[in-house]
């Protein structure tokens, strides 16, 4: 254990019992997938592109990672593009598909669809593309934060080259009926357009089917750090004959794809995870469902002026997201920690921006209000017991921060007088 770690451990130890409740921006990596991951790291750490012997195992061991990966998924192996994130997956799907699209189809193709309640990983790559002649169009969602099909349907015109909607929200939770809108596009493509589906899954694995077929993408990223493998590793699945342009220049790697030396022990990593959330997925969806529920329900009786943000039942398992009006999220979640409980406003990837939820503003929330939310994610060492701890701390810090607000505000009213 190193010096940094040790001290961590420490402080944890001497203070009160930590109870993570933030699986949506991390997973831990599970131990059965560090010993998959440990030998990648010594006996067998030679870069796959390599042609001795030790060379080929190396090759040998992403062969069979990738062909783990698709079984899971209903694909083919040479489907399966390993990557170095979530985002970078994210990255090459909206950057890859649109900037190859143009090309395969004449002049045609610089129209892009995107929900309003993506990632930044999507939204950032689709904005950047604006610089380079295309159009991008928001898809609103309803006050549950779902996408209308028929809404996407009827703004299809012969130049959209792609369309964006993630299968559950990170933030709010919200499952979005991908399926649907896959089968609606099939027909679309049958009348002659043929605008491709990418649908971020990096919430969704471990809870949801996987199996494109079934799904309807062509297009689907993964990440390794929310299935509880570890970090920097992703995957794309891009299905045969999607055309892709490469964002990361350099070797042939990842069928000319993805530059760089494969990261073999977090791709084997990555596919030992996958494998443990599949098989476990419907079971633990189940426990953390009736965890949910049950937290939902006394948080929402405990706080009346709380409101529950996302679907009620179209909600993956483990996120429980509220809003408390004119109460400062960060404010709770400081206060939270105090008591060692662990949890966010939102997308970990947006933590450090005071700017209110670009998914809650998309959901109809005020600026204000959207200041107010925090997002509960449990995971498979989640308990009642934790749950309930967190329900005898929040109230008070909402009471307390309450009391705060209506002095600050007493005071400015009479500053103003």
């Amino acid at each position: 254990m190193s010096k940094n770690a040790a001290s961590d451990k420490q402080n944890a130890d001497n203070g009160v019992a930590r109870i993570y409740l933030d699986h949506a921006a991390m997973a831990p990596t599970d131990e059965r997938v560090l010993r998959a991951m440990l030998p990648y790291y010594d006996a067998a750490y030679a870069n796959p592109s390599s042609l001795h012997e030790s060379g080929r195992r190396a090759a040998a061991a992403v062969a069979r990672s990738r062909a783990r990966v698709a079984a899971i998924l209903g694909a083919r192996p040479e489907e399966i593009i390993f990557t170095g994130s979530g985002t970078e997956s994210d990255n090459l799907a909206i950057l890859g598909a649109a900037r190859s699209r143009p090309i395969s189809f004449g002049a045609r193709g610089k129209h892009l669809m995107i929900s309003a309640i993506e990632h930044k990983a999507v939204l950032e790559p689709a904005h950047a593309l604006l610089t380079e002649g295309f159009s991008v169009e928001t898809i609103s969602v309803d006050e549950d934060g779902l996408v209308d099909i028929d809404d996407i349907m009827s703004r299809i015109t012969p130049e959209t080259t792609l369309i964006s909607v993630m299968y559950a929200n990170n933030e709010i939770g919200t499952i979005e009926p991908i399926r649907e809108l896959a089968a609606a596009l099939r027909e679309r493509r049958g009348a002659g357009h043929f605008p491709l589906l990418h649908t971020d899954a990096c919430q969704a694995a471990g809870f949801l089917p996987l199996n494109v077929d079934e799904l309807g993408v062509d297009l689907m990223t993964l990440n390794g750090s929310k299935i509880y493998g570890p970090r920097g590793v992703g995957i794309l699945y891009a299905r045969s004959g999607t055309p892709l342009s490469s964002v990361i220049l350099g070797g042939e790697q990842e069928h000319g794809l993805r530059a760089g030396t494969e990261n073999l022990p977090a791709i084997v990593g990555f596919a030992e995870a996958l494998e443990i959330a599949e098989r476990e997925r419907e079971e633990e969806s189940a426990r953390l469902s009736a965890l949910r529920d049950y937290f939902i329900a006394e948080i929402l009786k405990a706080l009346p002026n709380a409101k529950l943000n996302g679907h009620k039942e179209k909600r993956l398992p483990n996120n429980a997201s509220i809003t408390v009006p004119l109460i400062e999220g960060e404010s709770m979640l400081l206060m939270l920690d105090t008591f060692g409980i662990e949890a966010s406003t939102g997308s970990a990837c947006s933590s450090s921006d005071l700017t209110p939820s670009h998914v809650l503003l998309a959901i109809g929330q005020d600026p204000d209000s959207a200041h107010g939310s925090l997002r509960f994610s449990f995971g498979r060492k989640t308990t009642k017991a934790e749950l309930d701890r967190v329900l005898h701390v929040l109230p008070g810090i909402v009471n307390r921060l309450e009391h705060i607000s209506a002095l600050t505000t007493t005071a400015t009213t009479k500053i103003n007088i």
